[in-house]
């Protein structure tokens, strides 16, 4: 644990979650500048082509979590 942050886990569970809370909305309302690689930006394209040609392909977004929900047991 990082010592100079030692003193934000002495705080109670309500203190630590709206802080949590406080930093989520600071990054929210940020100009997200994080620039996207090249690599990514190419796999999304690679995947977005492939569900073009076969959408049946794709899995429903319930399907995978409850996929995950049973392996995680």
């Amino acid at each position: 644990m990082n010592t100079e942050f030692a003193p934000i886990f002495k705080l109670g569970r309500a203190e630590r979650l709206q802080l949590v809370e406080d930093l989520w909305d600071s990054l929210a309302g940020e100009d997200d500048s994080t620039p996207v690689p090249d690599w990514k930006r190419d796999e999304l394209r690679r995947r977005k082509e492939q569900y073009a040609q076969h959408p049946a392909s794709g899995i429903a977004w319930a399907d995978v979590k409850q996929r995950a929900r049973v392996q995680n047991g």
